[in-house]
């Protein structure tokens, strides 16, 4: 659609960077690795002429919706995309699924023996353009500061001489998860091309298309494609950094898998001053069912067998974990909650845990709609995060065997008159269609080590290196499918309202991101 297309003025940029810095990264030897430092004040230099050029490129990528559902504007950020890629000599192409395409992209350096795969995604998830405050999703715009601490809409610079405030803010869905990595990225290597400095290594990239979808292809694409997405080591540009601003890296991810729970009353909502006391209600029901999932006390997860297949933490996972500065930006204190759940003081050694979480429920009307009725049925939504080395599908068998054992006849699908009359307590279970296993690379590794050794020497500050994100990414198509060591490497900001409406990208993040990927550009 032509209304997708880059701008005449962001097409012109493009062909210029690809002009200026030349069409492929070629050389008759093989190069030798930069200094890290050096590599830091050479891309800052180029950014700091080119702060503009880089934001406008942004921007245009922004405007363009993302929605995995939505497959025609899906396609046209893969355009866009692949324009943006090829203009810089990569050679690039689709990789087609029964939904949205992975953009598959190759430079290949003479001579070398090194390959780096750098994974993003360039979809987004849903947004309700009612929650956004003073703009639509897909219209970004500028804050100068948070809009949590009353930071206000300013007007997007056009002159380049006129200098961009690093503390400002872009608010625009996917302009932290994942399109802003995508950019520094793509300014990474604009930049060391500039400097007349190439990569040691030969370099691909993978950009997915429906990872806010459950990446239901991961796998397909991992088996189909294998030859093409070999490499010595994969970098996930994805994800929040530490709070503290040091470099960070995050070694594995948890898996995750979905269930919805209904739990059954009446055949359809019945007055409560008429039947109250006597039918039973299913709110209530669900209520005390979803109670006897969790301790109170503890936090753990009560479900038998929960914990059985977790792999434990290494010695040198465990003394990461210890390593990691305290984040008052995520207190207790700071996130409106008087203590943690559970016996987890520290979230970072609570996400290396499998969890249940209750992500939303539902049961007849609240609010102006409430009525005085017992209901018909109660739903929870659930998510299952999941760590090494358990499966998704085990431990929905064991959530399901939990339930039977509260006294609930379970169903898989919606009960017929015949079933209620015969089970007083029926519950139906139904597991996501899409989900996967958590994978975990070991931090013993001799590249984990070079990996963490490069940015420390880079920042001259040791990077927050953490075994496993909270969070859930398809890692494990690399580190189980293909046996490929892969290392997260977020770089936004952590307050980005990731998920959720007015998501933003603080601008000094940007600029810092665009310097930590040319580092393992060069790595």
């Amino acid at each position: 659609m032509k209304k997708n297309l880059p701008s005449n003025a962001t097409r012109r940029g493009l062909l210029a960077v690809s002009l200026i810095l030349g069409p492929t990264l070629a050389a008759a030897t093989p190069p030798q690795q930069t200094a890290g430092a050096d590599i830091v004040a050479a891309v800052r230099s180029y950014r700091e002429a080119n702060e503009h050029r880089i934001l406008g490129e942004l921007l245009e990528f922004l405007r363009i919706p993302n929605v995995a559902a939505d497959l025609p504007n899906i396609r046209a950020s893969a355009g866009w995309l692949m324009r943006a890629m090829e203009a810089r000599g990569i050679e690039t192409r689709l990789l087609e699924t029964n939904g949205a395409p992975y953009v598959f992209g190759e430079l290949l350096v003479p001579g070398v023996q090194r390959t780096l795969l750098f994974y993003c995604h360039y979809d987004g998830q849903p947004a309700d353009p009612t929650r956004w405050v003073g703009h639509r999703p897909w219209r970004p715009v500028f804050r100068n500061g948070r809009l949590e601490d009353g930071a206000e809409i300013v007007s997007i610079p056009t002159d380049p001489d006129v200098p961009i405030d690093s503390q400002w803010r872009i608010y625009a869905r996917s302009a932290a998860d994942d399109r802003g990595p995508i950019i520094m990225l793509l300014a990474a290597l604009d930049a060391l091309r500039a400097a007349g400095l190439e990569p040691a290594s030969n370099i691909k990239f993978l950009f997915e298309g429906d990872e806010e979808a459950g990446s239901p292809n991961m796998s397909l694409i991992a088996e189909r494609h294998a030859a093409e997405l070999a490499a010595d080591v994969v970098f996930f540009a994805d994800g929040p950094k530490h709070p503290s601003d040091r470099p960070t890296l995050t070694f594995g991810a948890r898996g995750i898998t979905t269930v919805q729970l209904t739990v059954y009353g009446p055949a359809q909502p019945l007055h409560s001053g008429h039947y109250g006391n006597w039918a039973p209600n299913p709110a209530m029901r669900l209520a005390q069912l979803l109670a006897t999932m969790k301790d109170p006390d503890s936090g753990r997860v009560l479900v038998d067998g929960w914990y059985d297949d977790r792999v434990p933490l290494s010695a040198t996972e465990l003394a990461a974990i210890g390593r990691v500065p305290d984040d008052p930006a995520q207190s207790p204190e700071a996130l409106g909650f008087a203590r943690p759940e559970g016996e987890w003081e520290r979230r970072v050694e609570a996400i290396t845990y499998p969890s249940l979480n209750v992500r939303g429920m539902r049961s007849a009307w609240v609010g102006d709609e409430t009525r005085t009725i017992v209901p018909d049925a109660a739903i929870a939504e659930l998510d299952l995060r999941l760590v090494a080395d358990i499966r998704p599908d085990r431990q929905v068998e064991r959530l399901v065997a939990h339930i039977r054992e509260q006294g609930f006849h379970v169903v898989g699908d919606d009960p017929d008159a015949a079933a209620r009359a015969e089970h007083p307590m029926l519950a139906k279970v139904t597991q996501g269609e899409f989900g996967y296993p958590a994978a975990r690379t070991s931090m013993d590794l001799p590249v984990a080590r070079a990996v963490v050794k490069r940015l420390r020497e880079a920042f001259g500050t040791e990077p927050v290196a953490l075994p496993t994100t909270g969070g859930s990414v398809p890692l494990y198509a690399f580190i189980d499918t293909l046996g490929l060591p892969t290392i997260l490497v977020p770089t936004v900001n952590h307050d980005n309202n990731q998920h959720s409406p007015n998501e933003n990208l603080k601008i000094s993040n940007f600029w810092q991101g665009i310097e930590i990927l040319a580092v393992l550009l060069t790595f």
